[in-house]
């Protein structure tokens, strides 16, 4: 009989231990990003936007090339060969640009089917 006593008491204890545990919040470290002063987005949005500033930064840089295409080509003074070294860079910039928009396409759509599929 003893023993049944102590294996009750001792099994009261544990659950009330257990009970006292769950009641209070468990920190499984998840705050500790907001604590020292790191942002509390989710991945797919922080990825999002990097890929998005990245993107921004590339279609500046096409059209800056556009341009420079657009300048050598009114400081050509009628030279064939230079005019079709800017027509070439105008070309270039352009091509790159419709690659920059369509990337950006593709970004914006695997990123609204990766978000509502959760």
């Amino acid at each position: 009989m003893k023993k049944l006593a102590k294996i009750s008491a001792s099994l009261a204890a544990l659950g009330t231990l257990a009970a006292a545990n769950t009641a209070s919040a468990v920190d499984w470290g998840l705050g500790y990003a907001a604590n020292i002063g790191l942002g509390t987005q989710e991945i797919r949005t922080v990825a999002a936007n990097v890929i998005n500033v990245l993107l921004g930064i590339l279609g500046i840089l096409a059209l800056i090339i556009v341009l420079y295409g657009g300048f050598r080509w009114m400081t050509a003074a009628g030279n064939e060969e230079n005019i079709a070294a800017a027509k070439k860079t105008i070309g270039a910039g352009l091509v790159g640009l419709i690659i920059i928009f369509f990337a950006y396409a593709i970004v914006l759509f695997v990123f609204n089917v990766v978000g509502n599929a959760v």
